[in-house]
């Protein structure tokens, strides 16, 4: 059985972008989010979304300013632009229709 931090390939662009869809939020406010939500049963480490909210901001998915965080530092704060709520729509779809093919093949063995 795979660790409970393990993620299907691709998903975490989709977590990311679905987490910054309801707020902008720093890195680590993302990673506790998606583990809350999950229950639990994600945990995106640092050496996989910090190279993933920069593989999206360099495509222009996402934007990146300095703010204060809720503990009085300075943290970066990462918020959906236009293109990353199509992105968003697009990679909805695809999970949707890839996790319901999955699905018919697990329920049919």
């Amino acid at each position: 059985m795979g660790k409970p931090s393990d993620l299907v390939q691709g998903t975490l662009d989709l977590l990311i972008l679905k987490t910054l869809s309801l707020e902008a939020k720093h890195g680590w406010a993302i990673a506790k989010r998606i583990q809350q939500v999950s229950g639990d049963v994600l945990q995106v480490q640092q050496g996989s979304l910090y190279p993933a909210l920069h593989r999206l901001e360099q495509q222009g998915w996402i934007t990146a300013k300095w703010a204060e965080s809720e503990t009085g530092r300075q943290a970066k704060f990462y918020s959906l632009t236009e293109a990353g709520r199509k992105q968003l729509e697009s990679e909805t779809a695809n999970w949707n229709r890839l996790s319901e093919a999955i699905n018919i093949i697990v329920q049919e063995a």
